[in-house]
């Protein structure tokens, strides 16, 4: 078996950063690192060499849409799939059109996260 794919989750909200790295590491055994804003992700994407960026899109200083657009001009996170993690579902479509790979509503089903960052990942779903 490879290493374990890598996931940047962006959230400013630290009860959420908690429960979605619990999620993601104890159900569906990524390694995660999180980042409390938009401007510390973008320093560590570069050594962290992600698999997936999950993304807030509220956060204070630079909101998930300029991470995004930050993201998709480096050539070395250009292809990184993103994700909005989001209260914020009603803009779904002006989330893709500026180059998210989707959409996962908040609150969320712990077992759906896991699912559809699983299938951004290319890892197969486990029984």
């Amino acid at each position: 078996m490879g290493r374990r794919k890598r996931i940047l989750y962006i959230e400013d909200e630290t009860d959420l950063q908690w429960l979605v790295k619990h999620v993601l590491e104890s159900a569906g055994g990524f390694e995660v690192m999180v980042c409390g804003s938009g401007a510390e992700g973008l320093r560590s994407i570069e050594n962290f060499a992600p698999d997936l960026v999950l993304l807030d899109v509220m956060m204070p200083e630079m909101d998930g849409f300029s991470v995004l657009c930050a993201l998709r001009a480096r050539p070395q996170s250009a292809t990184v799939p993103v994700l909005f993690l989001t209260a914020r579902t009603q803009e779904g479509d002006e989330y893709l059109a500026l180059g998210a790979n989707g959409v996962i509503a908040k609150p969320f089903e712990p077992s759906r996260l896991v699912a559809q960052v699983r299938a951004h990942t290319g890892e197969l779903l486990q029984a």
